[in-house]
């Protein structure tokens, strides 16, 4: 982003790009106080998480400002969807060297597409000068007591995922240039990247079936060993049965595929247990099993790296 011409105030920003994202069913005041008013429905508890993204860790230098927005809000929700919840609404905490116009438009329109498709008003945030950093927290509400956790996989349950993996990491690596193909395939994998879908009418369909479930961010195999850490448990995958997409299986080797599925991460695809005796949604596909133990085995070269944060 170039240098802003003038200097902005923090309060003009936010009334001429980020007010009017604020409507919904949940939301008795919006932004523009010192807090927001949310309504949840009787019986119904708060589901809360937070991502951040900052560029050139998470995101490469001079994205395009509204897939940032879009993908910001699509990964914060994802948490919602791994939980079972409905959502509520979001605040964002956005950090930037400058403020610009056009990349604020950018801005504001990620944000509004995301809020109309994830049903997620823009109730409250904060603006700062400094590094570019988008931190998203996103609400949601669940039944009392019938939140998905990590905590609940035991010996025995099936492993599913919800679709394809890998084809986020290879998005990547088509934005930062490692990987070049045709342009159908490179707006395919590119989306997949910029525009993730949460899948939050799954997650709420898994509330009381559903002993485990997580999204995958961190890598498949990073992220079950989450869920194993939690239930004190093991698991076993089978890479045969791992879903690669047949864009993804067209353009690289299977090796290279399947290191992507298993690790890449960012699909944000939801992982999750279930009993053997409960079937699993349409579109589902096992991939293993929970076992006694500990960790994440699997039939090719084991281990649980992902992405570390730290």
């Amino acid at each position: 982003m170039p240098d802003a011409s003038q200097p902005r105030d923090e309060f003009s920003v936010i009334a001429r790009y980020f007010q009017q994202l604020d409507k919904g069913p949940d939301v008795v005041l919006g932004n523009g106080d010192d807090a927001a008013v949310l309504r949840l429905a009787p019986g119904e508890e708060l589901v809360v998480s937070a991502d951040s993204m900052l560029e050139g860790v998470h995101f490469p230098p001079k994205s395009p400002p509204i897939e940032l927005a879009y993908r910001a809000v699509a990964a914060a929700t994802s948490d919602l969807a791994a939980m079972g919840a409905r959502p509520v609404a979001m605040t964002l905490a956005l950090s930037l060297p400058s403020a610009e116009d056009p990349w604020l438009e950018g801005i504001r329109s990620g944000l509004s597409e995301a809020v109309a498709d994830f049903s997620l008003p823009l109730v409250g945030g904060d603006l700062t000068r400094g590094p570019l950093t988008l931190s998203v927290q996103v609400l949601g509400a669940v039944p009392a007591g019938r939140a998905i956790r990590r905590d609940g996989a035991n010996p025995g349950d099936i492993v599913y995922v919800s679709g394809s993996l890998g084809d986020s990491a290879a998005g990547l690596a088509v934005i930062e240039g490692r990987l070049r193909c045709e342009d159908k395939v490179t707006q395919t994998l590119r989306a997949r990247f910029w525009r993730p879908s949460p899948e939050l009418e799954l997650g709420v369909s898994l509330r009381d079936k559903a002993t485990a479930a997580i999204d995958v961010s961190d890598g498949l195999l990073a992220d079950l060993g989450h869920i194993a850490q939690a239930s004190k448990v093991g698991m076993f995958v089978d890479t045969a049965r791992i879903p690669v997409s047949a864009t993804l299986s067209s353009i690289v080797p299977a090796e290279q595929a399947l290191a992507w599925a298993l690790r890449g991460g960012e699909d944000y695809r939801l992982c999750f247990t279930l009993p053997e005796t409960v079937n699993a949604p349409d579109g589902c596909i096992p991939i293993g099993c929970v076992e006694s133990g500990s960790g994440v085995r699997c039939d090719s070269a084991g281990g649980s790296d992902g992405y570390r944060h730290f």
